[in-house]
């Protein structure tokens, strides 16, 4: 049997059961119109359980490996890679080999599941991707390719923010989802918090990192999916980093200056050897029955919603955290403008372009290399788009929220 022919049935397989569900729905429905008495439901049994005796469960594991292993190896940019995502929907056995398979971005440079935009970027070189601005809604789309030119309709959409002004701060509210962005369901990634004046900023992350202490001023409640999020880790808002915009009123100072201090990475991660601590719950973000963690748009699943204690705006911090400054500009004579050399990948002069390189501190032992590398940078291609590259030791989400603290009105910084 080809390859084709396996993921047709697996789709198959899916596309059933939802439409198992929509009928249980629909029979309830119908069962609760009248008073008369109804016989009981047959016992029937769940489509899971049917899945897991099926032959797809019961393959040799050598040959699972194969299978996926091929899969991975051949579908390496979207909407291709789907695939793979479809391997880990399967069964309980297929997303144990699919976890084992698939890399994390770091490795192979590869995002496939949800959990990749909150690990860390590979170190050898960046990926690339651009936002496009929707003025009219004050949303922010990030999505995966060179730019909407030459990716088209194959561009991958990563992550979507919304902007909220409130009376004295700024929101930008961040989701999996480009039309909802709500904190009470699965979709809510976290939120980028503004001061009055526009100067200074803080990331918050849905879950906090596993290494960094957490510490809570209160208490909550958000109904959640029970099969998503484990129980012992609530859903909240956890600072993980705070962004800094030097006062530069009327612009005598020259171009932005801005720092980011990165409170869940240590400094010691660009270190050889270093490594980032990554969200604990999206280590077992493919352990449940369900496979809802995908990159697979439009599906429609039933969980059940509990309530778990949330704390409102946690702080976790690491000892040494890393801090990030936007590389100096140079001045052109010729052409009387500050310059950066962003390799091609930024063609329009805007306030809002600006490289990030470590800023180091003369005790702690980095390579010269590391130090002169820019990890993260971001820049204006066209009315309303904008090319963001980021790199080890940020994630996408990280990227993203740092990215959007440059679209925020700064009175004290213009």
């Amino acid at each position: 049997m080809s390859l084709k022919s396996i993921f047709r049935e697996l789709r198959g397989i899916s596309s059933g059961r939802e439409t198992n569900w929509r009928k249980q729905g629909e029979k309830k429905s119908v069962l609760g119109c009248g008073r008369s008495h109804i016989a009981p439901e047959s016992p029937q049994p769940s489509v899971f359980a049917v899945v897991q005796q099926s032959r797809w469960a019961n393959l040799p594991i050598e040959l699972l490996f194969d299978i996926i292993r091929r899969v991975e190896s051949s579908e390496t940019s979207w909407p291709a890679r789907r695939d793979v995502v479809v391997c880990a929907a399967v069964c309980r056995s297929w997303r144990e080999v699919t976890k084992e398979v698939v890399r994390t971005p770091e490795q192979c440079g590869l995002l496939t599941f949800p959990m990749s935009l909150k690990q860390p970027g590979p170190r050898d070189y960046p990926i690339q991707c651009f936002i496009r601005r929707e003025r009219g809604t004050s949303t922010f789309r990030l999505y995966l390719g060179l730019s909407p030119a030459l990716s088209g309709n194959a561009s991958k959409l990563l992550l979507a923010a919304k902007k909220i002004r409130r009376a004295t701060k700024t929101d930008f509210v961040i989701s999996y989802s480009a039309d909802d962005y709500s904190r009470a369901n699965d979709y809510y990634v976290g939120k980028l918090r503004s001061n009055f004046l526009g100067t200074k900023f803080i990331v918050y992350d849905s879950y906090p990192a596993c290494n960094s202490p957490v510490s809570s001023s209160g208490q909550s409640h958000v109904r959640i999916p029970s099969k998503k999020v484990l129980p012992r880790l609530p859903l909240g808002n956890y600072s993980t980093a705070s962004i800094c915009y030097e006062l530069n009123v009327l612009r005598t100072r020259g171009p932005r200056r801005m720092h980011c201090t990165m409170h869940s990475i240590p400094a010691s991660t660009l270190q050889e050897g270093g490594a980032t601590p990554a969200p604990e719950a999206f280590r077992n973000c493919l352990d449940g029955e369900s496979s809802s963690c995908s990159f697979v748009k439009g599906s429609t699943q039933e969980s059940t919603f509990i309530k778990l204690p949330l704390p409102p705006e946690s702080i976790q911090s690491t000892k040494n955290p890393l801090v990030l400054r936007n590389k100096a500009p140079r001045w052109h004579e010729q052409l009387q403008c500050w310059c950066l050399n962003f390799k091609g990948r930024v063609t329009v002069a805007s306030v809002k372009n600006f490289q990030l390189v470590a800023a180091m501190n003369p005790s702690e032992i980095i390579p010269v290399e590391e130090q002169d590398k820019v990890i993260l940078q971001f820049g204006k291609i066209g009315k309303d788009i904008f090319t963001m590259d980021y790199r080890y030791p940020l994630s996408a989400f990280q990227a993203f929220a740092i990215c959007l603290s440059s679209f925020d009105t700064k009175p004290a910084c213009e």
